[in-house]
């Protein structure tokens, strides 16, 4: 009778090597306790979280992180070993699966110097003891994971490869449903030790995700809380109106600084040698990237962590990307910044805040485009996702977040009280009741753009230069001037010069702008700047002061406006003047006009009758 293999082993009922996602791992254990098992060769799905890979009464539960859905995930499940326990529960019987034999000495072998096939069943098992560093005694004593940088953790990833060389295969579970806590549970196994592999999942199913293996005993059950973590980016646009701050909805005046920004954190890099980082952006047309913006820091509990320079890249136009920001090895950034996490097997505590902040201008391009649907600005985060073995791997991409802002037009009409068409009016636009601050314009094919004093070296509304390209607005021959690329908010439209004939408005009108947004300013979904479910009114009012007459009157009256085009209109109206009174009759006035020639006459004739005599 062949001599069974007892060991004085732990019963572990924990992860040993982890899933991966983005770079979160959890720890590496030795060989755990299992039981003899068929061999495995099946596929499943897992509706209400279940997969059922046979006719065994074991399982492995695996539970997701919270907030992070395990949905589209595959598992390839490997069955290394049968074994048995000792009727105490004190010792454990391991004998091989001849499924893996092969793999099993290939790997071991090497270790060894020895020819694969002259490799034992002890060899192996006994090579694999050699790499458990933290052996307690007990079946049922609770055992410390090995770390993601240990020589078991490469192990098994070489053997998991090795498995894949010989296309040896295993059973393939692919998460359809998870349970009420997000998880699944792996269950129809029989008593035994597996490797539990994450396949990656394509990028176009979300987030994307390479992996440790999971090593694990079914005895007769296990649950492994993965510390698997993937990355999420969110995107975010400062509103600088009504104390709105950082949102997903802004808007703004062309020629204005937008401030934008992206929040994350450090992923769980341990297992990584380095680490990749990227951002990628892509803009509406009517924004315009100020590179020299871009600053990131990464903050912990003590101490915030500005990057220099060069320890990123900022590119322009690559990869189909408004511009991109790497951080080419963000592990050695973080760990050399918060080495007060580091412990013996040079793993790190992460979860630091990542920032990443710049700006961009609203350009001239947005004249054409007031209104729906607004401009976009969007991003995704490119990560490490894959720690085998070389330490880098390949990359995941996280969804894409995305963030919109608006600008507004007025289109001014200038008549008279008879509704004739005034051409020649002349206004300027301010951004106070005093008219000190004026909103400079310039001239457009369709009327005029505002500068917004951002683009001047300014702040907003003041400061700055005048710009050399600034002129008056003045009404064409149909009586209209249209002003492009304004904020929310209120103006004062002044009229600096009537047509001729008609009398300037003495006080300024003035103009507000209010547009309705959606209340959920902070879950805005790219496309909805096209519908009302983002901008959904936009309203408008116009108060003015006049005298007439010797009359003063004063009022408010609701504007005509477009949501759909961001256009206000008003109507600046110009009283036709009348004649100052005169007083006699118009025999009078005859008489004057004969007096006059006659006076003339006679002064004529005097002057010759002066000559004569002289």
């Amino acid at each position: 009778m062949r001599k069974k293999n007892f060991f004085k082993l732990c019963a572990v009922s924990s992860l040993a090597l982890a899933s991966v996602i983005g770079g979160m791992t959890s720890q590496l254990s030795p060989l755990m306790t299992t039981v003899y098992a068929a061999e495995l060769n099946a596929t499943s799905n897992t509706p209400n979280g279940n997969a059922n890979l046979g006719g065994g009464t074991a399982s492995i539960t695996i539970n997701g992180n919270t907030g992070q859905s395990m949905v589209g995930k595959k598992f390839e499940v490997y069955k290394l070993f049968n074994a048995e326990n000792a009727k105490d529960g004190e010792s454990i019987n391991y004998t091989w699966n001849t499924r893996y034999k092969s793999a099993l000495q290939t790997v071991v072998g090497a270790k060894l110097n020895k020819i694969p096939t002259s490799v034992t069943e002890y060899d192996v098992i006994d090579y694999i003891q050699t790499l458990n560093t933290h052996k307690v005694e007990g079946a049922n004593a609770n055992q410390e994971l090995e770390g993601r940088y240990s020589d078991f953790r490469y192990f098994v990833e070489e053997l998991r490869d090795e498995i894949v060389n010989q296309n040896l295969g295993g059973s393939l579970v692919t998460v359809t449903q998870t349970n009420a806590q997000g998880g699944i549970t792996i269950g129809g196994l029989d008593y035994g030790y597996y490797i539990v592999d994450e396949v990656n999942v394509p990028n176009n199913q979300g987030h994307s995700a390479a992996s440790l293996c999971m090593v694990n005993t079914a005895n007769p059950t296990a649950t492994v809380n993965i510390k698997s973590d993937y990355p999420q980016v969110t995107k975010k646009i400062d509103e600088d109106d009504n104390n709105v701050g950082w949102n997903d909805i802004a808007d703004y005046e062309i020629g204005q600084t937008v401030p934008y920004k992206y929040n994350t954190s450090v992923p769980n890099m341990n297992g990584y040698h380095n680490y990749y980082f990227a951002f990628h952006d892509k803009m509406n047309e009517a924004l315009t990237f100020n590179p020299d913006s871009v600053q990131i820091t990464i903050s912990g509990l003590n101490k915030t962590y500005t990057l220099q320079s060069n320890e990123f890249l900022v590119q322009q136009n690559v990869n189909g990307n408004t511009f991109q920001v790497t951080i080419a090895d963000l592990k050695a950034i973080v760990d050399r910044e918060f080495p007060e996490g580091l412990d013996n097997d040079n793993q790190n505590q992460y979860g630091q805040a990542v920032q990443l902040n710049y700006t961009a201008t609203l350009n001239d391009k947005a004249a054409s485009q007031t209104g729906r649907p607004g401009f976009e600005n969007t991003v995704r985060l490119e990560f490490s996702n894959d720690p085998d073995s070389d330490g880098t791997g390949d990359t995941g991409f996280t969804p894409w977040d995305t963030v919109v802002c608006f600008t507004y037009k007025i289109d001014a009409l200038k008549i008279n009280n008879h509704n004739k068409t005034l051409e020649g009016a002349k206004f300027r636009l301010y951004s106070d009741a005093d008219c000190k601050n004026e909103v400079y314009l310039k001239e457009s094919t369709d009327g005029y753009i505002v500068i917004n004093r951002d683009s001047l070296g300014g702040d907003d509304h003041t400061g700055g230069s005048v710009p050399g390209n600034a002129v008056e607005m003045v009404s064409n021959a149909d009586g209209v001037f249209k002003i492009f690329g304004l904020d929310q908010g209120t103006y004062w439209l002044k009229e600096t010069d009537s047509p001729d004939g008609y009398r300037e408005l003495l006080d300024p009108i003035e103009i507000t702008i209010t547009p309705t947004f959606t209340t959920d300013r902070d879950g805005y979904i790219a496309g909805d700047g096209a519908t009302d479910s983002t901008l959904k009114t936009l309203t408008a009012t116009a108060h003015m002061k006049e005298f007439l007459n010797g009359a003063f009157s004063e009022g408010t009256s609701d504007l005509e406006t477009d949501v759909e085009t961001g256009t206000v209109n008003i109507t600046v109206v110009n009283q036709v003047g009348t004649k100052l009174p005169i007083t006699g009759s118009s025999a009078t006035i005859i008489m004057l006009g004969a007096g006059v020639v006659l006076s003339s006459i006679a002064i004529a004739k005097n002057r010759k009758g002066k000559d004569s005599a002289e």
